[in-house]
């Protein structure tokens, strides 16, 4: 039998000396998606977001840089806050967090209530918003000053000091947070929270109101691709986060379209529903894309589109 050796490669050496000519035809490529999804309208700030933007900015593990469109326009994280906060979570609590939190697929929407109740108040994951409120609370019962603690956090892994909270989207955040705000008191009352509920909750309001852009998110993730080695922050353990996180974010980092990414991207992410996507190729780079129309899973559809064709241009998929 003849050995099959044709042209498929698998997590291929990234080749940047063509990597502006594809980002360049990715962004002619994605732009006429544009209209195919809609902003997320049920945060006052967000509604109000010129839905035809994008960016991208690829960031290798050597610390050089490729964007194109509109990477160094600031949009609000969202849920990609969640990824920070579970750093610093880990970094503070270690492989205590664990027993709080659960490593595993929910199967339910992001802001579901339902499982808990059945699963003794342990949120399945730390990605869904029960899951994230009670690594926020590790984080609010620890530190004297939380929501500042978590702003120069991710600060400094960016190297951005403007990377701060926007407070108008934050009032939103509160002022709309019905469901967050049931979540985060079954969660006190089943056990799973310790500080304040409602300092917790303000924490939590607040992170996902961080302004960042595409730079910066791809520069705060670098030590997701570089064995937890940062060009901008030194002390802090993120030696196995890597691999820690990176399997979570491949599993839960696009709640209920997961499976879907891992099929045509095929590297570990996490969306917001500001219209970002945060992705890792091990070893290789970090990218950050950011496109405001969001599809009914709540993630960026231009954005989506975008790192399937970068994985497939680059050969860098993790399959």
């Amino acid at each position: 039998m003849t050995k099959n050796t044709g042209s498929i490669h698998i997590n291929q050496p990234l080749n940047t000396e063509v990597l502006p000519d594809i980002l360049h035809r990715i962004h002619e490529e994605v732009i006429p998606a544009f209209g195919q999804g809609k902003v997320a309208d049920y945060i006052p700030d967000l509604k109000c977001v010129e839905p035809h933007q994008f960016g991208l900015a690829l960031r290798t593990v050597k610390g050089e840089e490729f964007t194109i469109g509109s990477a160094d326009t600031a949009f609000s994280i969202q849920s990609i806050s969640k990824l920070f906060t579970l750093m610093l979570a880990l970094d503070i609590a270690g492989e205590a967090l664990w027993e709080r939190v659960g490593r595993e697929p929910s199967g339910m929407r992001f802001n579901s209530l339902l499982l808990l109740d059945s699963e003794g108040g342990i949120p399945r994951n730390p990605f869904i918003n029960a899951g994230a409120i009670v690594v926020t609370d590790i984080i609010a019962a620890r530190s004297s000053s939380p929501v500042r603690r978590i702003e120069e956090f991710i600060a400094s892994l960016s190297g951005n000091k403007d990377n701060r909270i926007d407070q108008q989207v934050a009032a939103g955040e509160k002022a709309t947070g019905f469901r967050n705000i049931a979540i985060a008191n079954l969660l006190k009352a089943m056990g799973n929270i310790e500080a304040d509920v409602n300092q917790t909750l303000d924490c939590y309001f607040k992170q996902c109101a961080i302004s960042m852009s595409c730079r910066d998110l791809a520069r705060a993730t670098e030590c997701l691709a570089n064995r937890g080695r940062s060009s901008f922050k030194s002390s802090f353990h993120a030696e196995a986060m890597d691999k820690r996180i990176n399997s979570l974010m491949l599993t839960c980092g696009l709640y209920d379209a997961v499976g879907n990414f891992a099929y045509n991207v095929g590297l570990p992410a996490k969306s917001g529903v500001g219209g970002g996507i945060v992705a890792v190729s091990p070893g290789q780079y970090t990218v950050s894309v950011w496109a405001p129309e969001l599809d009914h899973y709540g993630n960026s559809v231009l954005g989506q589109l975008a790192l399937e064709k970068l994985t497939t241009y680059t050969q860098t998929s993790v399959f």
